[in-house]
């Protein structure tokens, strides 16, 4: 079931009390309480992608001072204590073994964690079931100094991806990474700055909201990686609300559980202010494979071409016409007749041909690509696949 919401498609009371389970899915709602009891509460598999950022089980002693002997505001809250780790295993093998349950069977997940937390939760997934696609290195562009000179400045945090089994046919928008990356394979190091300055939410006398608010920008990258508009996003551990803000932004429907009543204020607060992109700037480049097909004879039965049209070669040196069927016969050779492929490969002697950039037809005195309408026909298709009426073919 999906939420009753205002204009802009979120729900006019967006935390939800789970004290009793429900069979009905609710989204675009923040959860009150136990993540794990929350998600026992939920539906098996109705959810598309699962983003986590568990407790790291930073075992701090004593305070961080800067060289200063000012106060580090270090993660120091108290539910990132665990008194073993044995304790943090236990809770970390439940937490994941409820989250599985809830992804669907083309499901996936991302966790995020530091050195401290990382390989054990990496131990966890893989015992689970879960099967590891990537890990991925989050590099900070600003890091936080290590102040004590001990160690190495600790300028990264590990993302690990899994799809819910080895048999998974999980979401991956690979042109799309390509197209982020400047037309160049996206790799699995992302430099990103950490959450700063007006992004980075404060309470009234001025202290962070939330001590590990990860960057929107990194959420936007997962998001855009492994999500198509449409799916549900749940993050079982949602702070001030970073994975809402952003899978709303892009169009994406969001669960999130928190049982921090200060945290759940500042992410309603701030998810109510994002406002959802137009669906044509939320959607993700997709390979061509993946992109319906479309004869070209369904162009001459919309009446985008008509029987008897002539169409020109890109180089201006072949003519065809249509006919009926939806296909050519070159002008002037009457044995030369076939599909647009077929016709182009034939006059220009090459084993083979892609017809749609190969011919253009003539509108308004402009020479125009047939694959101008064979687009402007799966555009429809795609309009057609949304909720709503059906939209006629302009």
């Amino acid at each position: 079931m999906v939420s009753m919401g205002d204009a802009t498609g979120m729900p006019n009371k967006m935390t939800t009390d789970t004290s009793s389970s429900t069979n009905d899915l609710q989204v675009d709602v923040i959860h009150s309480g136990d993540c794990i009891e929350v998600m026992r509460g939920l539906p098996a598999g109705s959810v598309d992608l699962i983003f986590a950022d568990p407790p790291y089980n930073l075992q701090l002693k004593g305070e961080l001072l800067r060289p200063d002997n000012s106060k580090v505001d270090a993660v120091d809250d108290h539910w990132d204590r665990f008194a073993s780790f044995a304790a943090y295993d236990e809770f970390s093998r439940a937490w994941l073994a409820a989250a599985r349950r809830l992804l669907k069977p083309d499901g996936a997940i991302w966790v995020i964690g530091s050195y401290h937390n990382i390989y054990r939760l990496g131990a966890c997934l893989q015992d689970a079931g879960f099967w590891i696609l990537n890990d991925v290195v989050w590099r900070k562009s600003n890091p936080m100094p290590n102040f004590r000179g001990k160690r190495l400045t600790n300028a990264h945090e590990t993302l690990i991806w899994a799809a819910k089994s080895d048999q998974s046919k999980y979401t991956f928008n690979y042109e799309a990474m390509k197209a982020l990356n400047e037309g160049i394979q996206m790799r699995s190091d992302w430099v990103i700055p950490l959450c700063t300055g007006a992004e980075r939410l404060k309470t009234a006398n001025g202290d962070k909201a939330h001590p590990t608010q990860k960057p929107e920008a990194l959420l936007h990258r997962v998001l855009v990686a492994s999500t198509k508009p449409g799916d549900v996003v749940l993050d079982p551990f949602f702070g001030t609300g970073t994975t809402g803000a952003v899978a709303k932004r892009l169009r994406r429907r969001f669960i999130g559980i928190e049982r921090e009543a200060e945290y759940r204020a500042a992410a309603e607060e701030r998810i109510g202010a994002v406002r959802p992109l137009d669906a044509e700037f939320a959607a993700v480049t997709t390979p061509k494979r993946a992109e319906p097909r479309v004869a070209f004879g369904q162009l001459v039965e919309l009446g985008m071409l008509t029987p008897g049209e002539e169409v020109t070669s890109i180089n201006g040196r072949h003519r065809a016409r249509i006919r009926a069927d939806g296909t050519l016969v070159a002008s002037g050779l009457r044995d030369v007749r076939g599909s647009i492929h077929q016709v182009g490969a034939a006059l220009e002697g090459a084993p083979s041909c892609n017809g749609w950039t190969f011919w253009y037809c003539k509108r308004k005195g402009k020479d125009v690509p047939i694959d101008f309408y064979r687009q402007r026909v799966r555009s429809e298709m795609a309009r057609s696949s949304e909720p709503g009426p059906p939209r006629p073919l302009q």
